[in-house]
This record gives C-alpha cells, sequence and structure tokens, in this order.
C-alpha cells in the first residue's frame, strides 16, 4: 500500500515548503493539492492557484510524486490546461500526475458565471475534456471543434517528459466516470462520501473495484494496470484519529485492492482537522507499517 498526502493550497509559500518538503521526508509516496477557485469551508480564507503550487513544490523536491485531484471543466479549458500539464511535468522531471473529475456544484462551480449544470450535463463535459486532454498531450497539434471545448490548430510543444503522456488519474464512482478511467486512466480515483458504517466502507470500494475491473476488460486492459487510489476524509472512517486506526484501515482497503490511500494534511477548524501529535505518529510509527519494504 502507498500513502499519499492531501496538502490544501492555504498556505504561504513560505510555510507551504516546509510542508511539501516535509511530506517527501517523513516517507509519504506522493503528495497532492486540489484544483479549485476555492473549497467549501474555505471560501473567506487564503487559497492559492494549484499550479504555482505544485510548480514551486516540484521545484524544493526531489523524489514525491505530486498531483493534482482534481482538476475539472469547472475552472479548467484543456487546451491552457494541457499547456500548465506539460509545464508541470518538466519542471517535476516526470513526477506529474493529472488527476481530473467532472467537478461538482456550488460557489466554485459558478464563479466563472457558467450557471449550475445537472451532472448528466457536468458528465457530458468531462467526458469531452478528458479526451480533448488526452489528444492535446499525445498530438503535435489538435484541430477539433468540440461542443463544449472547441479547439483550433492547438499545439502543446514542449518536449514530452513521458511518452506517451502525463499519467491520469480518472476520480469518478459513475459508470460513465470509471468508462473513461478504463479507457484513458493510470489511475482511478475513488472518494467515497456519506455515513456509511466504517466497517462497510471497503466492502464498498471493492465493489467499484469489481466494476471497474468489468469496464477495462471492455477496453481490453487489465484493471491492475491502474493504479487504485482513495481520497479519504469523506466518511466516518476518521483514518488519522489513531496509529491503529490508520493502520487498520490501511490494511482493509489493500484487502479491497486499493493500491494508494490518501489522507489530508490536517487543518484546524475545518474537516480535516486532526491532533498534530497523533499525526505525527502516524508519520512516524503508521507509514512504516503499511507501506511495501
Amino acid at each position: 500500500m502507498r500513502i499519499g498526502l492531501l496538502i490544501l493550497p492555504i498556505h504561504p509559500w513560505a510555510e507551504a515548503r516546509r510542508l511539501w518538503r516535509d511530506a517527501e521526508e517523513g516517507g509519504f509516496d506522493s503528495a497532492w493539492t486540489y484544483d479549485h477557485l476555492s473549497y467549501q469551508g474555505f471560501r473567506e480564507r487564503p487559497w492559492f492557484g494549484a499550479v504555482p503550487v505544485l510548480a514551486a513544490a516540484a521545484a524544493v523536491t526531489e523524489r514525491i510524486r505530486l498531483g493534482s485531484l482534481v482538476s475539472s471543466p469547472n475552472v479548467r479549458h484543456p487546451v491552457a490546461l494541457a499547456e500548465d500539464v506539460a509545464a508541470l511535468d518538466d519542471v517535476s522531471s516526470g513526477r506529474f500526475t493529472l488527476g481530473v473529475g467532472c467537478g461538482t456544484t456550488g460557489f466554485d462551480a459558478s464563479a466563472l458565471g457558467d450557471g449550475p449544470r445537472s451532472l448528466d450535463e457536468r458528465e457530458d463535459r468531462f467526458e469531452e475534456f478528458v479526451g480533448l486532454l488526452d489528444r492535446l498531450l499525445t498530438a503535435p497539434a489538435t484541430a477539433r471543434t468540440g461542443r463544449l471545448h472547441p479547439a483550433e490548430e492547438a499545439r502543446t510543444v514542449p518536449d514530452r517528459v513521458r511518452r506517451p503522456r502525463v499519467p491520469f488519474a480518472v476520480a469518478g464512482e459513475r459508470a460513465r466516470a470509471m468508462r473513461l478511467a478504463a479507457r484513458y486512466g493510470q489511475a482511478w480515483v475513488s472518494c467515497p462520501a456519506g455515513d456509511l458504517p466504517p466497517a462497510d466502507c471497503p466492502g464498498r470500494v471493492a465493489r467499484r473495484l469489481d466494476r471497474l475491473g468489468e469496464l477495462c476488460a471492455e477496453q481490453g486492459r487489465d484493471v491492475k494496470e491502474l493504479d487504485r487510489i482513495l481520497l479519504t476524509g469523506y466518511t466516518t472512517e476518521r483514518p488519522c484519529a489513531s496509529v491503529d486506526r490508520f493502520v487498520d484501515l490501511a490494511g482493509r482497503y489493500a484487502e479491497a485492492g486499493v493500491t494508494e490511500l490518501v489522507v489530508h494534511l490536517p487543518v484546524a477548524d475545518s474537516r480535516f482537522a486532526a491532533d498534530e501529535r497523533v499525526f505525527a505518529r502516524i508519520v512516524e510509527e503508521g507509514l512504516p507499517q503499511v507501506r511495501p519494504l
């Protein structure tokens, strides 16, 4: 089981620099941030752009994988995003993973003046978004007039660090998003939410992974070709409540088929609050117990 850390983009760089370096030095396999204009309870608090934060993080780290969880068509156009992705891949020397999702509703989704959309509309837009990103990051030029994302002679010129392109981590538990993960993804991201009893959560994810396996088979792929990432923090499981809870939860999800568990760096006065002393013990004592030798 690999372990990732989600660092919210809320810290001035003088402070954030240390957090990203600590993630690497503490033994995390990956470090991620949210790609939003703002987020839930943080609307009235500082919130920095994901792309410059990730570029800065790449410059002060050497080993740890970096990524967005997730970039969406709510705030990104594929043509501009492809240029940013190529730059992040270059600055990080090939350590960047592009997490993509269809986006949610709320003020973040409508900040650009694009009114609220139904889930079906968001999925329509997401399907075109992912397909166009794939084209932009693999072809020297793209002349395609999309229904929702037009592109005319768009070019992603920088040399690619990885070929054919940066890996995609496709988020979503509905069938259409999972089909996109099976077709385009190098990883699938699950973010379970709700009040399901903690003991039942790994089983739910295991069932989704069974479905992902079926969809991969339809594409002529083995589900084991994909990393299976679980983003925690939206259920009642509380993985950072104690070292034992963290180790037990990681073991349960490993048995379910998850290959990477992502936890949030604690943030006081938020849904991601946790005892920082306990979290430090998890880093020191818990990570060595769950990561492969």
